[in-house]
């Protein structure tokens, strides 16, 4: 882990996405956090020494699920199929499926495995089975302030990037990103076409690895708008957090009661002609009972 003195900082952008306006002060104490994102090697450690199992690898209880198709509450997880031609970006189930057989062990479904990636951030893990690991590794899942301060590496003007305001500084890729043309052409110039092992490009300032690309990372803050008060109040606020976990279900729709957390940092799938998300101040929602192909953690302990 790496010690952040904590400080003040600049959250939030107005020059991309709505949800991440408005851009405000915010101010968090110190903390440790991981280098890089929790390896296949450690989960595997981990689920050695608890018999844990994963939501992935667990059939979802019928009664949670009010008028689903029973075929679909069999063991599973999200992943992505490239299309073979070029289709309407508007409508994500062109490349998203839902995998049955999918898991942290067989990342890209059935009939893949863990060979050669133990170095790789384990993927297809719900919010249940982070913060399980959590617990067992004595730490936490960084708050949306915390992990956007982290990202930062400290710079007191913002910054596009993790490191600057270049995606690609003198020709260099500094994260494991999508090269070419969202969702059908992959040029993998960074050297990647899925996941990369931890630590493969050059850390921030803070010496922390994959703060963007490779794979979006958990935080513990229920998902919502950025408080509109924010950037009127007259001090920052100290460890901000999100919203209450009713104010996180997805309004779009009603009739489903799952809440979201807020997901960070972007991954290997965030294109520049789709989804510019490979930024400190970007956030997505992610639906606690769901994993994908593209989504991990890290943790922080606090004094």
């Amino acid at each position: 882990m790496v010690w952040l003195p904590g400080g003040t900082f600049r959250m939030g952008s107005d020059a991309h996405y709505p949800e991440e306006a408005p851009a405000h002060q915010a101010r968090v104490g110190g903390f440790w956090i991981d280098r890089h994102q929790v390896t296949n090697r450690r989960f595997a450690e981990f689920v050695r020494q608890t018999g844990h199992v994963t939501v992935a690898e667990t059939a979802p209880d019928p009664a949670d699920y009010p008028g689903a198709d029973p075929a679909l509450l069999v063991p599973a997880s999200v992943v992505f199929v490239r299309p073979p031609r070029r289709v309407d970006l508007r409508e994500i189930r062109h490349w998203w499926q839902l995998a049955p057989g999918a898991d942290w062990r067989h990342p890209y479904g059935p009939g893949s495995s863990l060979r050669g990636l133990d170095d790789h951030p384990v993927v297809h893990v719900a919010w249940a089975d982070v913060a399980a690991y959590a617990a067992w590794a004595g730490g936490e899942l960084p708050t949306e302030a915390e992990w956007e301060y982290a990202a930062s590496g400290g710079a007191s003007e913002p910054a596009e990037f993790a490191w600057g305001d270049e995606l690609t500084p003198g020709g260099e890729h500094r994260a494991n990103l999508w090269q070419g043309e969202f969702p059908v052409l992959n040029l993998a110039a960074d050297g990647y076409e899925t996941t990369s092992p931890v630590g493969s490009f050059p850390p921030n300032a803070f010496g922390l690895s994959d703060m963007i690309g490779n794979v979006w990372e958990w935080t513990a803050d229920w998902y919502g708008p950025h408080d509109p008060a924010a950037p009127q109040a007259c001090c920052a606020p100290a460890r901000p957090r999100g919203n209450t976990e009713q104010a996180s279900y997805d309004p779009a729709t009603p009739g489903v009661r799952i809440p979201r957390r807020v997901s960070k940092g972007g991954s290997f799938l965030c294109a520049p002609n789709y989804c510019r998300r490979y930024r400190p101040a970007a956030r997505m929602p992610q639906a606690v009972d769901t994993s994908t192909c593209h989504l991990g953690f890290r943790l922080v302990i606090r004094p």
